[in-house]
């Protein structure tokens, strides 16, 4: 198997295209390749797609890389332009086009501030400071970060419901994207908890996919920032309401899924975890249909576990539901969360509650 590779963040791409740009801006030339200094001793280098030296001020962009990770913004031009700032007044920030303005309480940003997160601010800090010291000049000056189409990209992201509006974050706390990582599906459900909080909102869904949200949402008419794309990660919703705790939850999800919750698993991906059709028979046991669970044992898909179950007359999504919402309640622990579950099939339809 080929291992894949690894790429770089929003992050430290802009790091990068704003020490060109300021070496520009002080020395009149670019350096290319630029390197940079990333966490964990990390030192790589970028080439620079664009340069543009103007009247008191530089541009640099670089091509975002994001190796093998399935990553929106991979091969998008992120744009450094430096100008002079104020004395004494550091390194400021502003969002370009494509990176977007924060307008909701709840991230780790003030409303109104650029969408550039605050380790790409330290790095880009550091950076500037690193290139005023060598040339003897000032560290005041003003970063802008753009990134090309973003606004767009932006679309297929969390950023509209987290309150971010006009484009992308500038993101990266290690300056690497590790392919197929699960951390910034993580982190985005966790920011969309502190928003959801920050606005004292009682009520937030975790939803597995579109549809399974569409159903909550009109279910119990949720704001869109009370909606929270959980994917398949239940046990990061949990973990972190358990610390943060929101008054209710609602999970809703497809019965397979959600089946897969209540037997344990708090990944949900069919990757790391499968049906157990063992635990679903076994429920149609305990609820005293012998018969059944063996038919159920031998089925082909949970969704035909279900169907045999109701023409049998077993509400066994219900019974399903409930196992999923004693399963959360037990990784709640005591955090004061109400949790109520909603299975669906694959049309949208609910075929089972509890809570």
């Amino acid at each position: 198997m080929t291992e894949l590779r690894y790429g770089w963040t929003t992050g430290a791409c802009a790091t990068a295209a704003t020490t060109a740009a300021y070496t520009a801006l002080l020395t009149g030339g670019f350096p290319d390749p630029v390197e940079v200094r990333l966490p964990k001793d990390r030192r790589p280098s970028f080439a620079l797609a664009t340069e543009r030296l103007g009247d008191g001020e530089a541009s640099a962009g670089v091509i975002k890389d994001a190796g093998d990770d399935p990553d929106v913004t991979h091969g998008a031009l992120v744009i450094a332009t430096v100008r002079p700032g104020d004395e004494g007044s550091g390194v400021t920030f502003r969002a370009g086009a494509g990176v977007g303005t924060v307008t909701l309480p709840g991230l780790p940003l003030d409303v109104g501030e650029a969408a550039i997160n605050p380790v790409p601010r330290r790095l880009m800090t550091e950076a500037v400071e690193r290139v005023a010291a060598e040339h003897g000049a000032s560290p005041d000056v003003v970063v802008e970060i753009g990134i090309d189409g973003g606004e767009e990209m932006a679309r297929h992201t969390w950023n509209p419901r987290l309150g971010i509006v006009g484009g992308l974050s500038v993101l990266g706390t290690t300056g690497v994207v590790v392919p197929y990582s699960c951390s910034a599906w993580i982190d985005s459900i966790r920011r969309g908890i502190d928003v959801a909080r920050a606005l004292g909102l009682e009520h937030v869904a975790g939803a597995v996919g579109s549809t399974s949200e569409r159903v909550a949402k009109e279910l119990y008419d949720l704001p869109d920032e009370a909606l929270l794309d959980m994917g398949d990660f239940a046990g990061a919703v949990l973990k972190y309401l358990r610390r943060n705790p929101v008054p209710r939850l609602t999970l809703s999800g497809g019965f397979a899924k959600l089946s897969k919750l209540g037997a344990g698993h708090l990944d949900l991906h069919s990757k790391r975890s499968q049906v157990d059709f063992g635990l679903l028979a076994g429920i149609a046991e305990e609820a005293g249909r012998g018969e059944l669970a063996t038919v159920i044992g031998g089925a082909n898909t949970a969704l035909h576990a279900l169907e045999l179950a109701r023409e049998a007359g077993l509400e066994l999504g219900d019974l399903v539901a409930e196992r999923a919402r004693r399963q959360a309640v037990e990784v709640l622990g005591e955090a004061p969360v109400h949790v109520d579950v909603v299975a669906i099939d694959r049309a949208g339809t609910i075929v089972g509650r509890a809570g």
